[in-house]
């Protein structure tokens, strides 16, 4: 009989041992995005302190960058459901092997995304609509930023697998090493050499003052790191180390993976492609209106960390539980996991919305753009509370390897509310970056009725049809 491996749990014999297990998985992905947005907060600062151009130009392809890691994340969610269950059940020999499978797909899918994003670098800022003065910058800082893409594949998958068994304190470190070595050489590579004041005494900094590349060279360097550490870390881990294991494609466990990763795949790739014409037609607002989107979506991205660190969670419990066939576990899950990510996004909302001038004045000091960021920064902050439990919602099924259902939700949302609205309120009316922030807001309140409704259908429930019979 094959020995059951529960993830980062002994006994959640009722809900008050569930919420030390949740908070045990969910927190360290909370500081690593906490990390990963306080990085991106002070990316946009210094660049932002370069002017308004340099902004746009960085922001003007950001949603691209959002296509390509999240379809990349699509291919680690695959491999999250098949190890997370697999280990539920016991069979340790299969999680290795699906890790060394892991292996072969960051080889394939990063020499394929370096060789796309290299090559497009130069149409995709026309793609986007940017303006023509900063073309040039943008496609730069775009190219530059994607050559490493192969250590940036091994990084999200890498990092998906191993919190798939339950290791999200690795991930979380690597992240903090990254983030360090970005903010040092964002430091040295952005500015040119100066003088600065500490405590008093006036210190030479040496500087390249290579301007919005060097951001863009900070952050690949960063990249390069944060993929060979992972790939050492999972191949050091005593569970799921692909070390030993066959590059040779397994068909029966690359089929499974790829059931559960291409439903996702493709709803975030048509819900990136979806960003992708969103910003477009914001861009074609003009400068103000590109650089105040940039910048409240870097800083509402500090707000959305507790929702996505609870789906972390709530990914991978669920798929363990199922692989266990433990369904008190699965519901005992549902029960902890929703009422604490309304609590948490309720909060979070709550300071985006008084604190929203404050966060956007960090990054800008155009009066134009802090007062558009602002008011769409308060406008989606009454909204958060609804986006938290799809995102939750989101992370069962997907631990549950049931991707269909997120996948036409998404799409529907995204394609018919939000872009169809923001055409219509951009391009037609003269509703502006407002307008746009609206159609947002519509888009995820939708998902938050579609999601619930299906919840309380029971039909996510695996174990459903066992309890009627």
């Amino acid at each position: 009989m094959s020995r059951k491996t529960n993830i980062g749990i002994k006994d959640a014999g009722n809900v008050g041992k569930m919420l030390p297990t949740i908070l045990s998985l969910s927190l360290p992905t909370m500081l690593e995005q906490l990390l990963q947005t306080a990085v991106q907060y002070i990316d946009t600062a210094m660049v932002g302190s370069l002017g308004t151009s340099a902004t746009a130009a960085v922001g003007a392809t950001s949603t691209v960058s959002w296509l390509v890691g999240s379809t990349i994340s699509a291919i680690g969610i695959g491999f999250l459901a098949f190890i997370s269950q697999r280990l539920g059940a016991g069979e340790e020999e299969k999680a290795r092997k699906a890790a060394g499978q892991a292996a072969l797909a960051v080889i394939a899918a990063g020499v394929l995304f370096t060789l796309a994003t290299t090559l497009l670098s130069g149409q995709i800022p026309i793609w986007m609509n940017v303006d023509k003065n900063i073309r040039s910058m943008a496609s730069r800082y775009f190219l530059i930023l994607y050559s490493p893409m192969l250590f940036r594949t091994a990084s999200i998958i890498f990092g998906t697998v191993l919190r798939s068994a339950g290791d999200t304190k690795t991930p979380m470190l690597v992240g903090i090493g990254v983030n360090v070595i970005n903010i040092v050489l964002n430091f040295i590579l952005i500015y040119p050499s100066r003088s600065i004041e500490l405590f008093g005494n006036k210190i030479n900094v040496i500087g390249a003052g290579f301007g919005v590349e060097g951001a863009a060279m900070a952050s690949a360097a960063s990249y390069v790191f944060g993929g060979i550490m992972i790939t050492i870390m999972l191949f050091r881990h005593n569970k799921i180390s692909p070390r030993g294991q066959s590059l040779k494609p397994d068909m029966a466990i690359i089929k499974e993976c790829f059931r559960v990763a291409f439903p996702n795949m493709l709803q975030r790739f048509a819900t990136s492609l979806g960003y992708v014409v969103f910003a477009s037609m914001i861009n074609s607002l003009g400068e103000a209106a590109a650089a105040a989107h940039t910048i409240a979506n870097t800083v509402e991205s500090l707000f959305y960390i507790p929702g996505y660190g609870m789906q972390t969670a709530s990914a991978a419990l669920a798929g363990n539980s199922f692989g266990a066939r433990d369904k008190e576990k699965l519901k005992r899950l549902t029960r902890t996991i929703m009422p604490l990510e309304v609590v948490l996004m309720v909060i979070s909302g709550g300071l985006l919305f008084i604190f929203a001038p404050q966060l956007m004045s960090l990054f800008s000091k155009d009066s134009e753009v802090i007062a558009l960021g602002s008011t769409v920064l308060r406008m989606v902050a009454v909204s958060e509370p609804f986006y938290g439990v799809p995102i939750v919602i989101e992370g069962i099924l997907q631990g549950l390897g049931k991707t269909v259902v997120p996948f036409v939700f998404n799409v529907l949302g995204m394609w018919c509310v939000r872009i169809a609205g923001t055409f219509v309120f951009t391009q037609i009316l003269t509703g502006g970056l407002i307008g746009a922030w609206g159609c947002m807001i519509g888009h995820n309140l939708v998902l938050f009725v579609m999601f619930v409704a299906y919840f309380a259908s029971g039909k996510w429930d695996p174990f459903r049809k066992t309890e009627k019979n």
